[in-house]
């Protein structure tokens, strides 16, 4: 029987996506909610599950095409099993030559892991050869940052086997040539590139500046670090610390922590921090909701817990949904100093970066410190230059001396 797969429901206010990839091919058997399609909405991917056991047996739509909530995505034999076409007629006769044509199959399908075209164009750009590499994603799937690994110990060369089919992967080109790949946008990228665009248009983006001594916190860390680990397990991350000391500053200056909605400022007695974190099609902001009423091992819990999901690609419309505040960590690529942009309708961002060792005065002395450099960028429509900068002196402090977070100073 055959039964058709549709567009699911894709969450509040979503109603079309792009089907991002295939995950399963006509002709293969597929079971009751085993994922055959991903598609790509303005947040997050969504994976398309198998309503019954069976055979895929056709393909309504090509990687890439827009669809709308209930379209036609795929046709399922319902019962049927993979084996099944190998007894028709029209199969047996492979039977005498399938050994024979499995030596040049595989390299051209058999083997070629499932890839997302982020991933594809990844290995193409590094000349890796995916079946050498093992997938950390949902389902053993690559990942970009799989690939990315692997590129990084290929010119380390720590592996050799990827190395050696670069060739294969993707050809060299000749001296002098040059190549231009058109690569259509994400939904996730093209919906990225609308939502800043409009914050740099609509909102007073201002961006104020302050550098911070980590001194006390990475003491703290280094001394309580495996009691932390062993009691909770889970590191003791900086991000918990900047969340709760952003919680400080937020309470004290409620305006960081309001949104503008027509002519009225909604104000927030609670503190929802969207954490910026890496996915393998981009930049994703999750929610960690009521940050002031946790403790430092649930942030970093939640925190770890999000950027599985991401890397994974399980993330939903519900994780995605709300938040008061921002924090975006750039020091973890390498920024030394950012302007960071606004997640409308949120009316700052505080922007996070790399530690490093600067000479710096202190009782009028010339000493060497762990510094960091913070940015807080803000709507100033609604929130004055007065409040953003008494918010980030706040934060800094609060980081400064780590006890004014169990005080409430």
């Amino acid at each position: 029987m055959a039964i058709e797969v549709t567009v699911p429901t894709l969450g509040e206010s979503v109603t079309e996506a792009t089907l991002g990839e295939w995950l399963k091919q006509p002709g293969e058997a597929v079971a009751a909610d085993e994922p055959i399609a991903s598609l790509e909405t303005d947040k997050v991917a969504v994976e398309v599950p198998s309503p019954v056991d069976g055979v895929l047996s056709e393909h309504k739509v090509a990687v890439g095409d827009t669809v709308e909530l209930g379209a036609l995505l795929a046709v399922i034999e319902e019962g049927a099993s993979a084996s099944a076409p190998a007894a028709t007629p029209a199969a047996a006769p492979a039977a005498a030559p399938a050994k024979e044509a499995a030596k040049d199959a595989p390299a051209a399908s058999g083997d070629q892991p499932t890839m997302s075209p982020a991933v594809r164009r990844a290995v193409l750009e590094h000349g890796v050869d995916p079946t050498t590499i093992k997938g950390t994603g949902k389902d053993g799937r690559l990942t970009k940052e799989d690939v990315l690994a692997a590129a990084k110990a290929k010119d380390a060369g720590t592996t050799a086997p990827a190395a050696d089919a670069a060739p294969a992967a993707a050809p060299t080109p000749a001296t002098g040539e040059r190549r231009v790949e058109r690569v259509k946008m994400t939904r996730l990228r093209q919906t990225i590139a609308k939502r800043l665009k409009s914050a740099q248009e609509d909102a007073a983006l201002l961006t104020t500046f302050n550098d911070c001594d980590m001194t006390a916190v990475i003491e703290a860390r280094s001394a309580y670090k495996d009691m932390f680990a062993k009691k909770h397990g889970i590191k003791l991350g900086f991000m918990s610390f900047f969340a709760k000391a952003a919680c400080l500053a937020l309470k004290d200056v409620p305006a960081v922590n309001a949104q503008m909605e027509g002519d009225e400022i909604l104000y927030h007695d609670f503190v929802d921090i969207s954490v910026a974190v890496s996915a393998p099609n981009g930049l994703v902001v999750p929610v960690v909701r009521s940050v002031d009423q946790m403790s430092f091992a649930e942030v970093e819990l939640a925190i770890a817990g999000y950027g599985k999901k991401a890397k994974e690609g399980t993330l939903t419309m519900d994780d995605m949904k709300g938040g008061t505040f921002t924090i975006s960590n750039g020091g973890v690529f390498g920024s030394l100093m950012s302007t960071p942009i606004i997640n409308p309708p949120q009316s700052a961002v505080l922007g996070l970066h790399r530690i490093e060792d600067r000479p710096v005065a202190i009782n009028g002395e010339v000493v060497v410190r762990p510094m960091m450099y913070l940015a807080l960028s803000y709507d100033h429509r609604i929130i004055d230059g007065r409040e953003a900068v008494t918010a980030l002196k706040i934060m800094k402090e609060a980081i400064e001396d780590p006890m004014r977070m169990l005080i409430d100073l």
